[in-house]
């Protein structure tokens, strides 16, 4: 028994005609569900190129909800220091933070539930993440092992108290020694992927400084007022100077073929317990070194 049957009240390719009567899902989704077969056409699969006729019997058959688990995996993890209240981990460019849809296992949270018990605060599926990266961002996370560490770090965060300095490679020359970039982002009205700086975004605000030179590119250090989705790299973009191997915000000629040149070099924090304050800093990934290193030679 299908859990929809419509019948086609207009003609045309398959997969427009079912964006039509299926609001709910993206055309992307429902031509994986042609694909998968679970949409057919008078009882039988067809390919989204399909010509529907007036009358044809469409019927839906909803995929089954694939569950996400949580599993503790051995991942060896690169720990610059813990204690029985935080961890801070460098995280390595390419590894996903938390699971989420399309990114099931292998991500940094799997590791740490193996290494060590972690707050519950965040959810099922976030536990002991107070801050994010990206998965192609190299570098420093806190991670809090209990609810209390989490709510400190948490208000950290919100309070603007603590420190997260990146350094990032982007194109272009940039002419200032340093600036600030103060404004909004939010969700892409173009591109749902994206985000992008909008009115009536969020407030976001990155300090840059100039640290190198290399004609067609710069390198900057980047200061993190606030930490809003991708936002070193929307600012960039917005002021010209998006950052190098970016895939999604940078331009199609790029260096390097693994994600954006982004390393969060620099970390510090009030720990929650000892009220001492703790920094840390991570050097630069080989990959990041050596294309440093080739521009220098240039």
């Amino acid at each position: 028994m299908s859990d929809y049957k419509v019948l086609a009240d207009k003609t045309g390719r398959l997969d427009k005609v079912v964006t039509n009567i299926f609001t709910d899902y993206t055309r992307s989704q429902l031509k994986k569900m042609i694909d998968d077969g679970n949409i057919k056409v008078n009882g039988d699969v067809k390919k989204a190129n399909y010509k529907v006729n007036l009358g044809d019997e469409i019927t839906f058959d909803k995929p089954e909800v694939k569950k996400l688990s949580l599993e503790p995996e051995n991942i060896p993890l690169d720990i610059v220091y813990e204690d029985d209240d935080v961890i801070v981990v460098n995280k390595p460019q390419g590894m996903v933070v938390h699971p989420s849809p399309g990114h099931f296992e292998h991500t940094l949270v799997n590791a740490l539930l193996y290494h060590s018990p972690l707050s519950t605060i965040n959810g099922t599926y976030r536990p002991g993440i107070v801050h994010r990266i990206d998965k192609d961002t190299s570098g420093l996370l806190m991670v809090a092992k209990n609810d209390m560490a989490h709510q400190s770090l948490a208000k950290q965060l919100k309070d603007k108290t603590n420190t997260r300095e990146y350094v990032a490679l982007v194109h272009g020359n940039i002419k200032e020694d340093s600036g600030t970039i103060d404004a909004p982002l939010g969700r892409s009205k173009v591109d749902r992927k994206k985000q992008a700086v909008v009115k009536d975004g969020r407030n976001a605000v990155t300090h840059f400084e100039v640290l190198k030179r290399y004609g067609d590119y710069t390198l900057v250090k980047c200061v993190l007022e606030t930490g809003r989705t991708h936002q070193i790299r929307v600012h960039m973009k917005y002021i010209g100077h998006p950052l190098v191997g970016d895939q999604l915000y940078g331009p199609r000629k790029t260096l390097g073929n693994s994600g954006q040149f982004l390393h969060a070099e620099k970390l510090g924090f009030v720990h929650p317990r000892t009220n001492e304050y703790l920094e840390f800093t991570a050097p630069l990934p080989e990959n990041f070194k050596k294309l440093l290193e080739s521009l220098d030679k240039r």
